[in-house]
């Protein structure tokens, strides 16, 4: 069985089934790179120049931001618009307006249920592309295609995607860290090549193992990530949109709030400039701040200094109509599809103050068509669709350090100051907090479902906080069906809240994980009885 994209680069050997999708897809496209892309290249020939291997990278980039739908087109998956999509579609801060994303809202997906098994299979094909340039480059490394660093530096690249990619797998079908400490099931680490016979049947043995050596794996790799990247490039875009030694530190700051290591969140984050106690951040790796407007991360998604690792995509390759960021999020008035809104109980929230920028910079109200809405505004290339993926914000870090602190208790007033970097920017100063509130966990909480809005985070924090005792949503909350919204169900005079009727699902309802696919399972024996229970 052989499937590449219609990209000029082309890698490629047997596999079986989706024992990590089908077969390995490298490809690049030029919107990544000024050299000129190869008609076709194996895998024997990729590893044999600098700028083929150049290639090959960019071409793993490019399959995380589009990868592929049920084998075809593009469709924004595994980091594009669907993922994205997937974590707001999870949550109950947007609405579901349409079919596009139904299953997962009402969570009734099952093992063929294309939302949920294209997750799995195109993340797996992009930790079987990273696998493949990991063991291509330490080859060219060896056999003096490359210098000892720029192998290692080749190698970070892939395993920070590694990392990042077994990381969204344990969000969406494992139970998270804090249920019995990381005992429960985790995912297969792959860490080796899909490219042979011999390799499949390796792979095929590779068990689920548990959430904590899933999450040994992804520090591990981080770590390694970390110490052999670079803390910029020589150009602001690509700082951005391929990995930096930043971007790994700041993936882990997030890992680590996953597995509550407060004390460890806090010892990452000081790399990156949140011990200050001035109130004012920036980090010394990478120049990372807050930009003055809560808009630049999205207006200039490839030349801020708030970005911390975003996935590329251009005029030339992006998700397309059915998976770019601003057709998934926006609304028909200005070229978008009118698929989600945000949910106006979200709108209204009494954390969210009238006068936040963040209503009039990052919302928009649709006031013509069906669903005179808002819609989250922060991807607006709605002509050439060229929107980034947000993955990783300093403004994530921030909040990430804020809660630790506020978690551990021994220096809450950092967690005040790190809360208030973020709000401040965009609260009037009429309603900025004086004093730290005597709740500054739920504070740091609610700032980030503010903050995060659109970018696919809720989910992450539902499955963390699952188990708290204080915090916890219980599972999957009850949502707002589209029929129950108006225009008028968006008032800061009233603020109205909706009683959801898409009902909620306890945390002990299988439900709450998602299924390993059909084609996974049909063809993988170990993963067969390894499966989720209920499914």
């Amino acid at each position: 069985m052989k499937k590449f994209i219609t990209t000029p680069l082309k890698l490629g050997k047997l596999t079986a089934g989706t024992l990590m999708g089908t077969l390995l897809l490298v490809s690049s496209c030029k919107n990544f790179t000024e050299l000129n892309p190869l008609a076709s290249l194996s895998e024997t020939t990729a590893f044999t120049s600098t700028n083929s291997i150049e290639l090959v990278a960019n071409g793993v980039y490019q399959a995380a931001a589009v990868g592929l739908y049920n084998g075809a087109a593009g469709r924004g998956y595994p980091f594009g618009s669907a993922a994205i999509q997937q974590g707001e579609m999870r949550g109950e801060d947007m609405v579901n307006l349409q079919a596009f994303y139904d299953i997962t809202y009402r969570a009734t997906y099952t093992t063929t249920s294309a939302n949920n098994v294209n997750m799995w299979e195109q993340l797996y094909a992009l930790i079987n592309q990273t696998n493949v340039l990991i063991d291509g480059v330490k080859r060219a490394g060896t056999g003096g295609v490359l210098t000892p660093t720029a192998a290692l530096q080749y190698e970070a690249e892939g395993r920070f995607l590694r990392a990042l990619s077994h990381h969204e797998l344990l969000l969406h079908f494992c139970r998270p860290y804090a249920d019995g400490n990381g005992s429960k099931p985790g995912v297969p680490y792959r860490e080796n090549p899909i490219n042979s016979i011999p390799s499949v049947q390796q792979g095929i043995a590779l068990g689920r193992g548990t959430v904590a050596e899933t999450y040994a794996k992804i520090l591990a790799d981080l770590d390694f990530a970390e110490t052999n990247l670079p803390a910029s490039r020589a150009a602001v875009a690509t700082s951005i949109s391929r990995a930096t030694s930043g971007a790994a530190i700041a993936l882990k700051t997030r890992i680590k709030l996953h597995m509550q290591d407060w004390a460890g969140v806090i010892s990452e984050g000081a790399k990156l400039g949140t011990a200050a106690t001035s109130g004012t951040f920036t980090s010394p790796i990478g120049s990372y701040k807050l930009e003055a407007s809560p808009d630049v991360p999205f207006t200039s998604y490839s030349n801020n200094a708030e970005s911390v690792f975003s996935v590329a995509n251009s005029a030339l390759s992006n998700g397309g109509t059915n998976g770019a960021l601003p057709g998934m999020f926006g609304p028909t008035s200005l070229g978008g599809r009118d698929l989600v809104a945000t949910s106006p109980n979200l709108y209204n929230a009494p954390f969210w103050v009238t006068g936040d920028t963040r209503r009039t910079l990052l919302q928009i109200k649709q006031s013509t068509g069906s669903y005179p809405f808002y819609f989250n505004y922060k991807y607006r290339q709605y002509t050439t669709r060229a929107d980034w993926a947000p993955v990783l914000r300093y403004a994530e870090v921030l909040l990430n350090v804020a809660e630790a602190y506020a978690r551990q208790g021994t220096n809450a007033n950092q967690g005040f100051l790190l809360l208030n970097a973020v709000r401040n920017r965009s609260v009037p100063t009429a309603e900025r907090f004086t004093a730290a509130p005597a709740d500054l966990v739920q504070a740091i909480l609610n700032e980030r479902r503010i903050e995060f809005t659109g970018e696919g985070r809720r989910w992450g924090d539902i499955h963390r906080l699952s188990l708290d005792t204080k915090y916890s949503t219980n599972g999957i909350p009850t949502k707002v069906e589209v029929s129950q919204v108006k225009a008028t169900s968006y008032d800061l005079t009233t603020r109205p809240m909706i009683t959801g009727i898409v009902a909620a699902i306890p945390y002990n309802d299988y439900r709450f994980l998602w299924p390993i696919p059909t084609s996974e399972v049909s063809t993988n024996p170990t993963l067969a009885q390894q499966q989720n229970p209920g499914y």
